[in-house]
């Protein structure tokens, strides 16, 4: 729609019409509006502060910190809290106050524009996955693409920082302008051309605003005024103008006619948008009469029996309803009940019947649109709603307490889901909407009293009453579901399940106060998420804030339908909930990653997806979870998780994973067998290597970490590592190299094998980084001698090696780790290995991990392969006891 070009041409087309501004500057001269000054905020300093509005849908990207470039990874929540925290700190301290809108109605009159927008975001995905899987690098800007729960935690953190946040219920512009007029705030914030002909008090730019190191937070404002003196329109027109540059009642497609007749060989695709303006505007100074708008019509569209006449009509009138004197005459819906009937919108002058017989007619531009969502006028029958769980629904829904599907799906019966970060021809990982779809059908069947209803009805029906009804009603919800197959132009139609125990009834779930229905309460929870097990409820195996985390590992890790993760994938997850790092912004600002993969990407976001859905059910179920232990910045960060992940791919040990820190293997250990008590554990595999000769092709760079074992030997972690972006494509595998030890003398060693094709050549003494475990030297420099002898050292190489390992036993071989059922120690250095004072006083008590000391003993004959090392147990040294957990496994 060229509307949404238009705050674009005003700001680089019409001199005057945008300058820049600082907001600290202007809170400091600002002064109260002359009117009513009893609903006025006072700032904290005795005078009135600077009040705005702001449209968080518009600047989803400023409130999450800017463009940088971790976002694919799926997100930076502790990052981006900080940022809000310093925001917020400086808007505090200079006297100005927000208010912040996010989008929480349905608006199905505004489905046909949310769904192309949709469809662009699906492009910008595709080339982000295909970016990132040739590249293995963060996508350009350009590319930006808000992170699956970016709202959530948005409105989680604002809350957090004392931010007044508001959810609009039925049309979203309009409630945000009456909000800003009806409380006198000074101005808006945002980024929509739709806001600057409402004609506001004041308009910000949301997309221009920068918090500075200097300490001013800076962005343009439209002065309205200049605004209609370059267009040379008077500002009661700017009503017709917006009418006229297409919108969601009166749309692009039905003025092609009107444009061709204005601009001379007029194309959709080419024609640039500031011409088409410039031709509007033109026609609206010299032809057009706003106090006729029947005539207008007829002259663009040729009759007053043109079916769009009455759309031109409506859109006029739904922007004039925006206006200083025609928001008085907008009533909200009272969208407290469902009727049943059809659901007329606030804004609407004609009837919806006739609305929707407009919208089906034919006319001679229609024939050219791409086939939008096919709506259905009949709402699906579902059963009565009790008027206090609707009222509390409504009052939490419009503060931001609650998400905001509870509300769409208790009012319309109906909700719609965006696009996320994933592959839509994936055979690796599910689609993520549909993946969770079981959950929110759980959910359905609790806020629609599925269980009460077949409980009455069988009831009725044994006991033979008459009047009662003795059919337990259907209960079915419209989801929005983009899929390949069916880019938004059906809603799937999906029914309730009910759970397999006497839930009680919502009022009893959300107003219950004894012990018994807090129980009740979390145990719908658990079972929404299939994690009614009892490890899940020990404080020492998922702590509190990270219940939410746990029950969606779980979910993922009981689908039925077959693996999804890896082993050393559900590692990453837990190593980092658990970390120390999680907590620390400015480590993770500095945090470089070396790959970024698409199937990590992929994962945060089929994660994050599942949080959103936790958080759907927590709702649901009368919110048993406090929503302080809700906040994804306590359990995952995007960024870190990439990291972990990458480490784990590698690793021979979750110790490893770990960085060497015990205590937190035993948490992550713990947590695991929380979150898979009960379940068939089944992990998925990773992709087959291409066969030799296959003539695969280099998809991104080589791990930053090499294998940490020779090949050949079973890691345990998930199958060996391959050299490609972790979500489909043709790779390689590598091994680390290896060393030759006669009669446990150095004689020979070798590097990794990077290369196995023309394209993937690399130099062979090329370094690469490794933490811990083997000799990772190239072949160019620890095998000089083995070159010219052919693994036949001379006297003088072997006197060469003598004297090395002379000197490296000097300095010690460092310690290694052994469990129970674990063949091969985990090496650890000096200076990473870390000593946890025992527990106990025994020091040979069975089936605990020790620390053991490997000194080598030197037979009398050449040995070949591995050198034998006798385990002797230091007795000086402490070893690593778990009191509560016997089978450490590391």
């Amino acid at each position: 729609m060229v509307i949404q070009d238009l705050q674009r041409f005003l700001e680089s087309q019409v001199p005057g019409a945008c300058v820049p501004v600082d907001l600290l500057k202007i809170a400091k001269s600002v002064s109260i509006r002359r009117g009513n000054q009893r609903n006025v905020p006072r700032g904290g300093y005795g005078q009135p502060p600077l009040t705005l509005v702001v449209d968080g849908e518009c600047c989803l990207d400023r409130l999450y910190g800017g463009f940088f470039s971790d976002w694919v990874c799926g997100g930076q929540w502790n990052r981006m809290v900080q940022f809000l925290a310093v925001l917020i700190q400086t808007v505090q301290s200079n006297n100005i106050e927000l208010a912040v809108f996010f989008n929480g109605a349905l608006e199905q009159q505004r489905l046909n524009e949310w769904s192309r927008s949709q469809i662009a975001l699906r492009r910008n995905v595709n080339s982000v996955l295909k970016h990132v899987t040739v590249k293995g690098t963060p996508p350009p800007k350009v590319w930006w693409v808000a992170p699956v729960g970016l709202r959530t935690c948005l409105r989680m953190a604002l809350r957090h920082l004392n931010i007044q946040v508001l959810c609009t219920m039925d049309d979203h512009h309009q409630e945000v302008i009456a909000f800003c007029r009806e409380n006198n705030y000074h101005g808006l914030m945002a980024e929509d051309a739709e806001y600057i002909i409402f004609d506001p008090p004041r308009y910000f730019s949301s997309h221009q605003l920068k918090l500075t190191y200097k300490g001013s937070l800076e962005t343009k404002e439209f002065i309205l005024d200049e605004v209609a003196r370059g267009l040379g329109l008077q500002r009661n027109y700017f009503c017709l103008l917006a009418a006229l540059l297409g919108n969601y009642l009166l749309t692009e497609s039905d003025l092609r006619d009107f444009y061709a007749a204005l601009v001379p060989n007029y194309d959709r695709q080419q024609t640039p948008q500031e011409e088409v303006i410039r031709a509007v505007v033109k026609f609206i100074v010299n032809r057009c009469d706003v106090n006729n708008l029947l005539s207008v019509g007829a002259q663009i569209f040729g009759s007053i029996s043109d079916p769009r006449v009455a759309k031109f009509k409506e859109s006029v009138q739904y922007f004039l309803n925006g206006t200083k004197d025609g928001f008085l005459r907008y009533k909200p819906f009272q969208s407290g009940r469902r009727d049943g009937g059809h659901r007329q919108s606030p804004h609407q002058s004609v009837p919806k019947q006739e609305v929707q017989e407009s919208k089906h007619s034919s006319s001679p531009s229609e024939s050219h649109q791409e086939p939008g969502p096919q709506i259905d006028p009949n709402p699906l029958p579902l059963p009565p709603v009790p008027h206090e769980v609707m009222r509390t629904a409504s009052e939490r829904h419009q503060k931001g307490l609650m998400c905001p599907w509870v509300y769409q799906v208790l009012t319309q019966g109906e909700v719609k889901f965006g696009v996320c970060m994933e592959d839509e021809n994936s055979r690796e990982l599910p689609n993520a909407v549909l993946f969770y779809r079981p959950v929110r059908q759980f959910v359905y069947a609790i806020l629609f009293n599925l269980h009460h209803h077949t409980f009455m009805a069988r009831k009725a029906k044994e006991e033979g009453q008459k009047g009662l009804a003795t059919e337990v009603p259907e209960i079915k919800v419209r989801e929005w579901v983009y899929t390949k197959n069916n880019p938004y132009r059906t809603a799937d139609i999906v029914e309730a399940t009910p759970i397999n125990w006497a839930v009680p009834t919502v009022q009893r779930l959300w107003f219950g106060s004894v012990v018994d229905d807090k129980k009740r309460r979390l145990r719908a929870f658990l079972s929404c998420m299939r994690s009614d097990s009892p490890l899940m409820l020990h404080t020492s195996h998922v702590p509190q804030h990270l219940l939410i985390m746990a029950t969606v590992l779980r979910y993922i890790m009981s689908n039925p339908t077959g693996p999804v993760l890896r082993k050393q994938e559900l590692d990453a997850f837990l190593v980092t909930a658990f970390s120390p790092d999680l907590t620390n912004a400015h480590y993770l600002q500095d945090l470089q990653l070396p790959l970024v993969t698409a199937r990590g990407a992929q994962l945060a976001a089929l994660f994050m997806l599942g949080v959103e859905t936790a958080l759907f059910a927590n709702d649901a179920c009368g919110a048993p979870v406090p929503w302080l232990m809700c906040c994804p910045w306590l359990y995952f960060d995007g960024k870190l998780f990439h990291a972990k992940l990458i480490r784990a791919n590698c690793a021979r040990s979750l110790v490893e994973v770990c960085d060497g820190e015990i205590d937190l293997v035993a948490k992550v250990e713990r947590c695991r067998q929380a979150i898979l008590e009960g379940i068939r554990v089944e992990f998925a595999h990773p992709l087959l290597p291409p066969m030799p000769g296959a003539g695969g092709h280099k998809v991104g760079p080589p791990p930053p970490y090499p294998m940490a074992h020779p090949p050949g030997r079973g890691r345990g972690r998930g199958g060996p590592v391959r050299n490609s972006v972790q979500g489909g494509g043709v790779g390689r595998m590598f091994s680390r190299g290896g060393q030759l030890q006669v009669a446990g003398v150095v004689v020979g060693s070798w590097g990794p094998n990077y290369g196995s094709s023309g394209n993937d050549y690399r130099p062979r003494g090329t370094r690469y980084p490794h933490n811990g475990g083997g000799n990772m030297q190239g072949r160019s420099e620890s095998s000089r001698f083995s070159r010219t002898t052919r693994g036949r050292p001379t006297v003088l190489a072997k006197r060469r090696t003598i004297k090395k390992r002379e000197i490296r036993s000097s300095r010690g071989r460092g310690m290694s780790m052994e469990a129970p059922g674990n063949r091969w120690g985990v090496p650890q250095t000096s200076r990473s290995a870390r000593f946890v004072k025992s527990h106990r006083g025994n020091e040979g008590a069975p089936g605990h991990a020790r620390w053991w000391l490997q000194q080598p003993v030197i037979s009398s004959g050449p040995r070949r392969g591995r050198p034998f090392a006798k385990p002797t147990l230091h007795a000086s040294k402490p070893h690593l006891e778990w009191p509560q957990e016997p089978g450490l496994r590391c």
